[in-house]
């Protein structure tokens, strides 16, 4: 099929969102990028935003419902995995039932009309939008930040130098084992060497 690619880049995102939540703790949900600056979400707001916001663009833009809830009945970050997990996995099961007649048709995005493979290919980004800024909330708190799409500073560095690509996990099942059993992430070697391409 021809846009098998969209559903392939949906397959593996939906992972990297759940990966990144995976790396916070309860405690940094109140978080603001500012404190007492309600311009930047919280990392709960942007659990929240996640979450509701794939629902509302598939339910209306796709004609994808999952018929669940978006949000968990307890927000804390553990439910908040699972919730989006779930409803994700669903939508993926649909994404992939659907023809390129399917994906060409036009629909409503906003106040213009545009084709589904439009209307993905902005969910993608935005949901990647979102993502990045929770990687930054990560390094401002401190926090260890795993591979998402290649090597970060935790995982040895730059691409270039031959740094690894260390995921947290090697898939959700091992995910949410390891964060019921109270985290199991992958070992990481930390920073060495250079880790920018402008260093000081």
């Amino acid at each position: 099929m021809r846009y098998a690619f969209l559903v392939e880049t949906y397959a593996t995102e939906r992972v990297k969102v759940v990966s990144v939540w995976s790396e916070f703790q309860d405690a940094d949900l109140p978080v603001r990028p500012r404190d007492a600056d309600p311009r930047g979400r919280s990392v709960h707001e942007q659990m929240v935003h996640q979450c509701v916001s794939e629902d509302l663009w598939f339910r209306n833009m796709l004609g994808i419902d999952v018929n669940a809830p978006p949000l968990p009945k307890q927000e804390v970050r553990l439910e908040f995995m699972k919730r989006y997990a779930e409803d994700s996995g669903k939508r993926l099961a649909a994404l992939q039932e659907k023809d390129e007649t399917w994906w060409e048709a036009n629909v409503k995005f906003f106040e213009v009309q545009r084709p589904r493979t439009w209307v993905m290919t902005r969910r993608i980004a935005h949901t990647s939008h979102h993502r990045g800024q929770l990687m930054a909330m990560l390094r401002m708190l401190g926090r260890d930040v795993h591979s998402n799409y290649g090597p970060t500073a935790d995982t040895g560095g730059l691409m270039q130098d031959h740094a690894p690509t260390i995921y947290a996990y090697p898939n959700l099942d091992a995910l949410f084992a390891g964060e019921n059993a109270g985290g199991g992430k992958a070992a990481l070697p930390g920073a060495n060497g250079v880790v920018t391409e402008r260093p000081d």
